[in-house]
């Protein structure tokens, strides 16, 4: 019981914290200020999933007691009694669901988690099965968004000699993108008999994949007026558009690396549409994000450190998961998650393992809570 007041305690204290923001999300000023509307916007969802959740623990808590009294009590009503024994047993099983997640809402979020993504794909070793193995990945992660309701969008891509893509960009918006999609950097193996392998051999190649948070614009700041402009004609089959017109833009901007110190030019591409207009804003989406995740990669490490598990440390040389075809076998090695339904999962349906890799990491935040 003493637990319970502690707990209700610090749900307490927030409620004044709830209330506050409720009132400042309708303050001109703050609507006014955008950087600090949306951080206070989302605060507020939060805090409002929290104190919800506040009100069930309490309701279950009265009526554990209320019920336990009518037992103990003098009631004769056997009817009364039975439906007493149902409501302690609904709750005694429910109080400790509700206790696990008020504890998990508690721990701090990671607050990049809300963010949409950028993909990247890269064939690694392996030559052609390598690029081939990049694309079953790539329609692997386009058939999961579908089924999350996602938007994706190719910013730029590569293709390989036999198919596939030697490398894919892509862009990912929704709810959550970034908080579960970045469980799936790192590099995945795959263990099949290639297209080309005329002996029936089984080859192991692999392919890199690196989830970034996209960057807000005002997450970092840009001077616009360094950046050198390029444009050029798109290739590839196409339209009358194609070779006549200038879409393709190139942008180079001068960056000053916060880690090293060092002067770097930062080259970036993007083709995706026929609008050169709207090339330029997604190149320019590409160019926060680029800067943004180089600037924070100190806080990521910092992150990484200070975990025991590789779940989502975002380790872009850690082999994370292994394909293998002839077994029909997936494995995540960060977990030791194992099935069988390899056809399944190349269809997008992932959602099983990344539900296992948030379960882990979850139990190691509470953990580390509470130390």
């Amino acid at each position: 019981m003493a637990e319970n007041n502690n707990l209700l305690e610090k749900l307490e204290g927030l409620q004044a914290r709830f209330e506050e923001v409720s009132t400042l999300i309708t303050d001109p000023s703050v609507i006014a200020d955008q950087q600090r509307y949306v951080r206070l916007t989302k605060e507020y969802k939060d805090l409002e999933d929290l104190m919800n959740a506040r009100k069930e623990y309490a309701m279950l808590l009265a009526n554990l007691e209320e019920s336990k009294d009518i037992l103990m009590g003098g009631e004769d009503d056997p009817e009364m009694k039975e439906m007493a024994r149902e409501e302690v047993a609904h709750c005694e099983a429910r109080i400790p669901e509700i206790e696990e997640t008020i504890k998990l809402m508690l721990v701090p979020k990671d607050p990049e988690d809300a963010k949409n993504a950028i993909l990247e794909i890269r064939g690694g070793t392996g030559g052609d099965e390598a690029a081939l193995f990049a694309g079953d990945l790539f329609r692997m992660y386009t058939k999961y968004c579908e089924t999350k309701g996602w938007k994706l969008e190719v910013s730029s891509a590569s293709e390989g000699a036999a198919g596939g893509f030697k490398e894919i960009v892509c862009s990912v918006t929704g709810s959550d993108v970034y908080g579960t999609l970045k469980y799936e950097s790192g590099v995945h193996r795959v263990q099949r008999v290639p297209a080309t392998e005329t002996q029936g051999r089984v080859h192991t190649s692999a392919a890199t994949v690196a989830v970034l948070p996209e960057a807000e614009a005002f997450d970092v700041e840009i001077h616009e007026g360094l950046i050198k402009w390029d444009t050029f004609r798109s290739s590839g089959a196409g339209g009358q558009n194609v070779n006549k017109v200038e879409s393709g833009v190139r942008l180079r901007y001068p960056w000053k690396n916060p880690n090293t110190g060092e002067e770097e030019e930062i080259l970036i591409e993007c083709t995706e549409t026929r609008d050169q207009p709207k090339n330029k804003e997604r190149a320019l989406a590409r160019l926060r994000t680029f800067i943004y995740d180089r600037e924070h990669q100190k806080y990521a490490d910092d992150i990484a450190n200070r975990r025991k598990t590789l779940v989502s440390t975002g380790d872009r040389s850690a082999k994370i998961r292994t394909y293998n075809y002839p077994q029909g076998r997936i494995t995540d090695h960060r977990i030791n998650y194992t099935i069988y339904n390899l056809s399944a999962f190349m269809d997008g349906n992932i959602q099983d393992c990344i539900d296992h890799l948030i379960v882990a990491e979850n139990a190691e935040r509470l953990k580390e809570s509470e130390l």
